[in-house]
């Protein structure tokens, strides 16, 4: 890691395990970027209380098992820092601070979070925490200054929102030009790049269910952790509505969703649109058949680097750790330019990490 490289920034909530959605919407993108940018990715746990407040242990175990994810997947600790959301305290601080900037009816109209009110279900008894979850964000990504965030499609208006603040901020308290081009907010005195969207080759993912996105609380997910044979009895289920292998069928369907992600061929994959497209003899069980297998090929080495991971938990602690050192003494510089443009730096300060 180098800070002579742009910086990116992106992570998780600990929710669970992670799937195949996550995978082609963002992490492959950062298992890329190892090689060429400084990669931060943090685990925002604190936002997991947003709605299971009530199961902090469901929500540590979900921590650790995404960072045995992450490496397995292939993200490197030795060339990427993963960090834990509730040690960096200047995330929390920002946090507190953008709240002034935004209008609470501007928080509100996040489609974001509209969707998950809608899809989970909370009506009007969402905590206060909810939507103040959206403004955490805000911090989670612009403490530190990147100038880029690697997300799946449904995330990117709540990058919007951040990338609002880091406007308004910078021309509230740093002299930036309401006009200013985005790219020049650094070299006008802004505290804050302002980060651009990095979407994956595959924006949202949808379920196997064949309707929603990809989700473990949906129960329509293939999980990165999946057994060969749990991931082929899974794709068996990926819903299409087509009767018959002679029947035209559509190639905008879900299942060709999943063979436009997973199988890795261009004239293998033209040939199999081209045929069930026509009704060309080409049933859906032989196309997931073939997606299955694309799929166990991806997997393969995800499983055997989890199988050297192992199970205990003191190498990820290690990681986090380590990770959560380096998170601080970036977030803390930020947090000290933030104040001093904000007028709220009055004695210099130092956070230890024991």
């Amino acid at each position: 890691m180098t800070a002579t490289r742009p910086r990116i920034l992106t992570g998780d909530t600990p929710t669970g395990q992670l799937h195949l959605g996550h995978w082609v919407g963002s992490v492959k993108r950062r298992v890329e970027l190892q090689d060429t940018h400084d990669c931060y990715f943090i685990l925002a746990n604190y936002h997991a209380f947003t709605t299971r407040a009530d199961k902090p242990q469901d929500i540590r175990r979900d921590t650790v098992a995404i960072v045995r994810d992450y490496l397995a997947m292939g993200i490197d600790p030795e060339r990427s820092t993963i960090f834990l959301q509730s040690e960096v305290p200047a995330i929390h601080e920002l946090a507190f601070l953008f709240a002034m900037l935004l209008p609470f009816n501007r928080v509100m109209r996040n489609p974001t979070l509209k969707t998950e009110i809608e899809t989970k279900g909370l009506g009007d008894t969402y905590s206060f925490g909810f939507p103040l979850y959206a403004v955490g964000q805000c911090a989670d990504i612009l403490a530190f200054r990147p100038v880029g965030v690697p997300v799946g499609e449904d995330q990117v208006p709540h990058l919007e929102l951040t990338r609002e603040v880091g406007r308004r901020f910078n021309q509230m308290y740093c002299g930036v030009p309401t006009d200013a081009d985005d790219a020049d907010h650094l070299k006008l005195g802004g505290v804050w790049p302002v980060p651009r969207a990095e979407v994956g080759k595959v924006g949202r993912l949808v379920g196997i269910d064949g309707k929603n996105k990809m989700s473990k609380s949906l129960g329509n997910a293939i999980f990165i952790s999946d057994s060969p044979k749990e991931v082929e009895a899974k794709v068996k289920k990926i819903f299409t509505g087509r009767q018959s292998p002679t029947e035209p069928g559509d190639v905008n369907n879900a299942l060709f969703q999943y063979v436009d992600a997973f199988i890795d061929d261009p004239e293998r994959v033209a040939e199999l649109r081209r045929r069930y497209a026509a009704g060309d003899n080409l049933g859906d069980g032989h196309v997931k058949v073939e997606v299955a297998a694309a799929i166990n090929r991806l997997l393969e080495p995800m499983r055997e680097r989890r199988a050297r991971i192992g199970e205990d938990d003191a190498l990820v602690l290690d990681i986090l750790k380590k990770g959560c050192a380096r998170a601080n003494a970036v977030a803390e510089e930020t947090l000290e330019m933030a104040r001093k443009a904000a007028g709220l730096h009055f004695f210099p300060r130092t956070l230890s990490y024991r």
